[in-house]
Parts: C-alpha cells; sequence; structure tokens
C-alpha cells in the first residue's frame, strides 16, 4: 500500500461551504485545494485521522462512535448553518489502533465513542469528500498544548500513513478572531513569512527546532494569542518525519487582508 502524505490544513471559518451565496468566490481558492488533496493521496485512503484544532483534552482522546454526530461550535451563522449534516461514518477499530498506537509511545489516551464533527473537521473535509461516505476518526489536542508531546504523538502515529490513514492536522496558520481583516495583516504576513521559511527552506532537524519554539517567530503571539490552531501542526510534522515539505495552499488577501496557508508532508509513495 502507497505511504500517504500527511497535511497540516488552514481551514477556514465557520460552515463556510453551506455559505457560498454569502461569501462568494472568498473561498474558492482554499475548496480547490481541499479537493487537490483527494486527488493526491489518490485510491490508497481508507481512513482520515482529523487532529482537531476544537477539541482539547487532558489527554489524547479520539472519537470513537460509528456514526458521529454533529457539533455546531460556532456563532453568528446563518439559521441554516445550524441544520448541517455531515453524515460519515466513524470507524472505532481505528479509534482504537490510535489510542494504542499512542499508548506503546508513553501518551496517555482515550475513546470518547459520543464525540461529533465539529467545524474545523466537517468544514474542511466536505469539499474533500462531500459524499461523506469516508470513515472519519478525530484526535483531540492535549489541552496543554506542548509542541514537543504533539510532535512525538505524530511520530507515534506514523505506521498509519502505510495504512491507509490519511493525517490531516485541521487548524489555522493565522488564528486571531479580534483582528480577522486589515488589522491582522501586518502579524499574519511576517508570521507566515516565517513559517514558510521553517517548514520549505530548513532541514528537518532545524525545523522542528524553529517550531519547539514557534512562539519566538515574529508576530508570533499577535498570529496565534492561543495556540490550538497551530498544535495540529506539530502531529502532521511529526509523522511525517524527515520528509519534504511543500505549500499547497497560499492566500496573501484571505479576508481582504491576512496572509494563510496549509501544507504537504511526503508524497504518496
Amino acid at each position: 500500500m502507497a505511504r500517504l502524505p500527511t497535511y497540516f490544513v488552514s481551514h477556514g471559518g465557520g460552515p463556510w461551504p453551506w455559505m457560498r451565496e454569502q461569501t462568494g468566490p472568498a473561498y474558492d481558492k482554499l475548496a480547490a485545494s481541499l479537493a487537490a488533496m483527494r486527488i493526491e493521496a489518490g485510491d490508497a485512503v481508507r481512513a482520515v485521522l482529523v487532529v482537531t484544532s476544537h477539541w482539547e483534552a487532558p489527554r489524547f482522546m479520539l472519537s470513537s462512535g460509528a456514526a458521529p454526530g454533529m457539533i455546531y461550535d460556532y456563532g453568528g451563522f446563518p439559521p441554516h448553518t445550524y441544520q448541517v449534516r455531515y453524515p460519515a461514518p466513524g470507524d472505532p477499530a481505528l479509534a482504537q489502533r490510535v489510542a494504542g498506537l499512542l499508548e506503546a509511545a508513553g501518551h496517555e489516551a482515550g475513546l470518547d465513542a459520543e464525540r461529533g464533527f465539529d467545524h474545523g473537521t466537517f468544514s474542511m473535509l466536505y469539499p474533500v469528500y462531500p459524499e461523506a461516505r469516508m470513515p472519519v476518526v478525530q484526535l483531540s489536542l492535549r489541552q496543554d498544548l506542548d509542541p514537543a508531546a504533539h510532535i512525538d504523538a505524530g511520530r507515534a502515529l506514523a505506521p498509519l500513513r502505510d495504512e491507509g490513514i490519511l493525517i490531516i492536522g485541521s487548524g489555522l496558520s493565522f488564528h486571531n478572531l479580534r483582528q480577522f481583516g486589515p488589522a491582522g495583516r501586518t502579524a499574519s504576513h511576517a508570521f507566515d513569512g516565517w513559517l514558510q521559511h521553517v517548514l520549505l527552506d530548513l532541514d528537518p532537524a532545524a525545523r522542528e527546532q524553529a517550531l519547539l519554539h514557534w512562539d519566538e517567530a515574529p508576530q508570533a503571539r499577535a498570529a496565534h494569542p492561543r495556540e490550538e490552531h497551530l498544535i495540529p501542526l506539530m502531529v502532521a510534522l511529526g509523522a511525517a518525519g524527515h520528509e519534504a515539505a511543500a505549500c499547497v495552499y497560499h492566500e496573501d488577501a484571505f479576508f481582504g487582508s491576512l496572509a494563510v496557508s496549509s501544507f504537504q508532508f511526503g508524497t504518496p509513495a
């Protein structure tokens, strides 16, 4: 079976795929990049593991239900977006497998059979698998948001790439909701430039060291006052090992002003 790449995806805002009338072409480039993931990964994918920035717990947790429900973890959107359904199946066996890999690497892990899909999962996956038939398991962040722990967790999950599991870290390369517009221009561009340099130009050891100290980057805390939307990157990077990164989505004027990016690690082998 082919070895799958891993991804860190800037997942956009709220239930955007169901708001095309309101947003117009604002998300067209993001939607195209997500659809391209399916083509790039090909037929080797048998399930998706989403590392979601919208779930934190004292230990790593896995959604383990066979038919996950929906979590509308957003506010102020049109009424119809609270009726959205993304009826992809879960994969209890995969959830067990992921928990086992994490525990074997020294990380506490648990299962949550009641956890539904949050918008960092269903909004991001809809352009990739709109028919919602691909099994999906969500992996939480550990609430201490420790970069080293999440990189190490990613390393533990690397064998899944040879088992048809597509690992996607779902977050945002810029996540300061108080500056989501012109006020965020300077910070988003400075931080994105640093991130592009670290992921695309540095050797694997140096890029890991840089990400361990991400908060020393230019405008780091202006870009991420709290880093939960960046930490999924650490898991994707850890699972990729020493494989090269590529920028697979970038905009310089998202919401008119912001620089945002998504990255792929490795290529199908």
